[in-house]
């Protein structure tokens, strides 16, 4: 079995409260720790910030993409507009 490593991090009293109370801790913070990982913007890695070289890539991106809200759960979600612009010259 491989050695496992000790992660540490600081939270506020209220947080710890509740952490404190759980009956596995330490499995509920990796679990978390996991799935927020996997809900990472694919782009930022979840800095929240693109480089310039990022940013590059999504400009190109999105001239093609909107960012709508969806009607039913009101969340944002991306857009492909090519399939839009190709049915309307096709309709001319």
């Amino acid at each position: 079995m491989k050695k496992q490593e000790i992660v540490s991090f600081k939270v506020d009293e209220k947080l710890f409260q509740i952490i404190k109370s759980l009956p596995n801790r330490s499995e509920f913070i990796r679990c978390a720790i996991i799935q927020a990982m996997g809900s990472m913007c694919p782009l930022c890695d979840g800095t929240g910030i693109l480089n310039p070289e990022q940013k590059q890539h999504w400009d190109n991106f999105a001239a093609n993409h909107s960012v709508e809200i969806c009607e039913e759960c009101n969340e944002q979600y991306l857009v492909c507009n090519r399939n839009a612009e190709v049915l309307m010259e096709d309709q001319i």
